[in-house]
């Protein structure tokens, strides 16, 4: 069994001090030597220039960096000519998503799923990029159904989809079940979780409403007994997390992906008390 890879995920900066402080951010996470940092890429392409700006300003300081991209309301010719910028900048390394949809926008693109994404990048590009895909261990809010959502990951590996990252979650038996229900529909690629750092109990629940993560009820109610309490939720959280971190790895997870919400603090502290 091969050893477990790590990597850390950023949003692209809005401001010059955002950027700054994302630099630092970096400089911290860097010493602990991930595989990868990768770079969010907004609905629409919001982001765009924002994206490649903060890649290769990774990539400057001799690390590896991997943008997000995102379909959902893109032609072919400009999703192409994103892929053309990577690659003449020797990007190799590309987070392939459908992304969501912005609201009000009533025209969808030209690409409905993230395997018509991925299957894009193959016809294009051949074995250029390393593509990693999203993976949901408690499924896709806008997913039918269960048995939909699983073959939507299916259709995402048959694509052309080297290894995955998951949506964060907080019950790791949700993790372990969906690996184990794509493995039995022969999907044999890495897929790595993604870990949430617990830093702020309101935040954390307006997020995890919006894209379905669950947390579970035992643990809400939990973070809510803190009220205002932020040092006892950071406390409670680096624990759990430390935990659920180490649970993951314990039984076989290929590795962890952190989301950092540009900070360093939190995921250096899980990362430590793991001892990796």
């Amino acid at each position: 069994m091969s050893a477990p890879t790590f990597s850390f995920e950023f949003f692209p900066p809005k401001t010059p001090e955002g950027a700054e402080k994302l630099r630092i951010t970096r400089q911290q996470l860097a010493q602990f030597k991930p595989q990868f940092f990768s770079v969010t890429f907004g609905a629409g392409g919001t982001t765009q220039e924002g994206t490649l700006n903060a890649v290769l300003d990774i990539r400057k300081d001799g690390l590896a960096a991997a943008p997000h991209l995102s379909c959902i309301g893109s032609s072919r010719a400009s999703i192409a000519e994103i892929l053309q910028r990577y690659r003449d900048h020797g990007i190799r390394h590309i987070v392939a998503l459908r992304g969501d949809i912005p609201s009000g926008m009533v025209d969808v693109g030209e690409f409905r799923y993230a395997n018509e994404l991925v299957a894009f990048i193959r016809e294009q590009h051949g074995d250029w990029f390393h593509i990693e895909v999203a993976a949901y261990p408690e499924y896709h809010p806008q997913s039918q159904n269960a048995e939909a959502d699983l073959r939507n990951f299916v259709n995402k590996v048959n694509a052309g989809a080297d290894s995955a990252i998951t949506q964060y979650f907080f019950n790791a038996d949700a993790y372990f079940h969906f690996v184990n229900e794509v493995q039995a529909r022969g999907v044999n690629i890495p897929i790595v979780p993604g870990i949430m750092p617990i830093q702020n109990f309101a935040q954390l629940a307006r997020f995890s409403d919006i894209c379905g993560a669950e947390i579970p009820r035992w643990l809400r109610l939990r973070l809510a007994s803190f009220g205002d309490d932020t040092a006892s939720i950071r406390a409670f959280g680096l624990d759990f997390v430390t935990e659920l971190s180490d649970r993951l790895l314990q039984n076989g997870a290929p590795g962890l992906h952190f989301y950092t919400l540009n900070a360093a603090g939190a995921v250096s502290t899980v990362w430590q008390r793991l001892g990796l």
